[in-house]
């Protein structure tokens, strides 16, 4: 089993190296990049540029489906019958919208170490001490703000679809969990959309915050190349424009994804 993990790792290892769009083989550093700072391999920095861009895409994505579920039953919860359970949730949404992201990511990141070191003291753990890996701590501080805002964003769509939706699935003797599966989601979606996207962009920025706790994304790398080379103004442009580029490339995706919602849509 384990050198099927091997080997999973070195071919996924291949597939990104391939595809890579900045260090690969027809990557923009390894073409117009040869015998620069921005040269990939030990002679310049173009392979801590293209993995920190890969580190910074895959929180974002990674953090995507989390917030989305987790918006998606706080908004439940917040038009729930259950007094207590709307509390609850706008209390979720009150402290996660209220907080910096910064300073959420601080709390996640270094209050979850203290609280599991703290429930294994009392369980007689005498082990070395619990570090918790920067990468899912900065997804689940981010997963928790993106659904906070999130939230409301479904709220919103639930509160514009009318309840007579709702009264036409009991008519038809439909589960009300099939009810909102095939007559309200899809209207939801559609609805959605666009404050959806908007949170996707804001998302794509909040990356950047990872950086603080040593996760090497695009900010962190291009950090360390300017300490190395003194060219400030030359990393952080490319900086710029990798961050440019990534929403633009979401533009493009969000047109097709906004088309194919209102795909069923009626024409007037």
């Amino acid at each position: 089993m384990g050198g099927l993990f091997s080997a999973l790792g070195s071919f996924w290892s291949l597939l990104v190296h391939i595809f890579d769009p900045l260090c690969g083989p027809v990557g923009i550093f390894t073409w117009l990049g040869q015998s620069t700072i921005l040269a990939c391999g030990d002679t310049g920095f173009g392979d801590e540029i293209a993995l920190g861009l890969q580190v910074t895409v895959s929180v974002a994505i990674v953090t995507l489906p989390i917030g989305l579920v987790i918006g998606f039953l706080v908004a439940l919860g917040q038009q729930s019958e259950e007094k207590s359970v709307r509390l609850a949730a706008g209390i979720y949404t009150t402290i996660f919208r209220g907080l910096p992201e910064l300073l959420t990511l601080f709390i996640i990141y270094y209050g979850m170490q203290i609280l599991i070191q703290y429930l294994l003291d009392l369980a007689g753990y005498s082990g070395p001490p619990v570090e918790i890996n920067a990468f899912f701590a900065g997804v689940i501080a981010l997963s928790v703000v993106f659904s906070a805002y999130c939230s409301e964003v479904l709220l919103s769509a639930f509160r514009a679809i009318p309840k007579g939706q709702y009264e036409a699935g009991d008519a038809l003797g439909l589960h009300r969990g099939r009810t909102l599966r095939l007559v309200v989601l899809p209207q939801l979606v559609r609805i959605a959309l666009p404050g959806l996207t908007n949170l996707w962009m804001v998302l794509l920025k909040d990356t950047s915050y990872v950086s603080i706790i040593s996760l090497a994304d695009i900010l962190r790398q291009t950090n360390v190349a300017v300490r190395v080379t003194k060219e400030p103004f030359f990393f952080y442009g490319i900086a710029c424009c990798l961050y440019l580029v990534l929403a633009i490339l979401s533009s493009f995706l969000l047109v097709y994804v906004d088309r194919w919602a209102k795909r069923s849509e009626v024409r007037r």
